[in-house]
């Protein structure tokens, strides 16, 4: 009984599980720049947009961009690494993590940037090419079936009746990731040499401790570090907090220094499509407008929002602004009017207007960000030294 109960939950959780997968507004993606013309500003090098088709590992697609972006900016080449990788050594960690907290821990797919980071620290990384994680029979990403299968497994295991954890669970449950993902490679081939996970990330000369993450929430105290109160940051790791206007500082001296930024932050508005390749946050909200002004909304630009300390803090307060989705900051543009957008790296493959990019608005960015990672040489002077680093 308890075992149909859960299976019934878990299919029904594939359908309404919202954080990294894509809900667009029902507006034709025809609409795109209709009346939109945007100026480029700052353009980084970055690879083409990829598809984590039916996942939620858009932290992974996101965070990796960046890795790629971070490789191409020193000056090692472009190297197309594996969003699976980073996957495979996550699971078992959130596994161990919600095990010991008796299943009192968030446990799906989503995780954040520095879980990553966590991994490349620990295992180092590898070309897509060596780990596609693609052992089920498809060419695409399709999670659903092992995110069932995994969480199935804590159940059964959290639920047992009598005895006591066996000491070989995890090899069962590390089992089951290498029969969907494949077996990670101690060692491969790539380019004509032979490497390991890790000599291959020394080789590149990345260090992943390089890199924090900063929000602006100011439920906390500014220029200190927090556990941030979302339910994907089941690793309860801490960030920088910074007023607005500071984050923003961060954002703009990054990307005007060659540094691109991970984003993590809501995309649940209908102002939000990728197929229209806009986030916007305008003056009239959705649910004001009639039919045909939710049309015109994504033909040409019109008034946005003014976003303040306090109006950001309310909206993380009421859920209005959650931990939805992970992308890439890769560079800025203005629009006709001067008004200025964030060029964006998506993980929806390239099928929109813009090859799987998209303009988000400086309001939208000011409103729904959640935290941003960067280089802490991309974060200006002034505020590394109000916060220590």
């Amino acid at each position: 009984m308890e075992s149909k109960k859960y299976w019934i939950i878990a299919f029904i959780g594939l359908f309404i599980s919202v954080p990294c997968f894509s809900a667009e507004p029902e507006i034709a993606a025809a609409n795109q720049g209709t009346g939109y013309v945007f100026t480029k500003q700052i353009e980084l090098p970055v690879l083409p947009a990829k598809d984590q088709a039916r996942t939620g590992t858009c932290w992974s697609f996101a965070t990796v961009s960046f890795i790629e972006s971070e490789l191409i900016r020193m000056g090692k080449g472009e190297h197309d690494i594996s969003e699976m990788f980073f996957v495979r050594y996550v699971y078992p960690e959130k596994a161990e993590r919600h095990v010991r907290f008796h299943g009192n821990t968030n446990f799906w797919q989503g995780s954040l940037s520095h879980d990553v980071m966590k991994v490349a620290e620990e295992f180092g990384f590898v070309p897509d090419e060596v780990y596609r994680g693609l052992e089920y029979g498809t060419d695409t990403h399709n999670h659903g079936e092992l995110a069932a299968v995994l969480t199935g497994f804590l159940e059964g295991l959290l639920n047992r009746r009598g005895g006591f954890l066996t000491p070989v669970w995890m090899d069962a449950y590390e089992s089951i990731l290498d029969v969907y993902l494949g077996e990670v490679p101690e060692r491969f081939s790539y380019n004509g040499q032979s490497y390991t996970p890790m000599s291959f990330m020394e080789e590149m000369e990345f260090d992943p401790s390089d890199y924090v993450e900063v929000t602006s929430f100011s439920h906390q105290p500014f220029y200190e570090k927090f556990v941030l109160e979302v339910p994907d940051n089941w690793a309860h790791a801490l960030y920088y907090n910074l007023p607005l206007n500071e984050m923003m500082d961060v954002v703009n001296y990054a990307l005007a220094n060659g540094y691109t930024i991970a984003w993590d932050g809501d995309v649940s508005e209908r102002t939000f499509s990728h197929a229209n390749g806009l986030a916007l946050l305008p003056e009239k909200t959705w649910e004001e407008r009639t039919e045909e002004e939710r049309r015109e909304l994504f033909r040409s630009p019109q008034p946005e929002k003014s976003v303040t300390q306090e109006s950001r803090q309310a909206s993380f307060d009421n859920f209005s602004t959650t931990d939805d989705h992970l992308m890439h900051i890769t560079g800025t543009a203005t629009d006709q009017n001067g008004t200025l957008y964030y060029l964006t790296k998506n993980s929806y493959g390239e099928g929109n207007d813009m090859d799987g990019f998209l303009y988000m608005s400086e309001s939208y960015v000011k409103k729904k960000t959640i935290a941003v990672m960067v280089h802490k040489d991309a974060i200006p002077p002034a505020i590394r030294t109000k916060l220590g680093i």
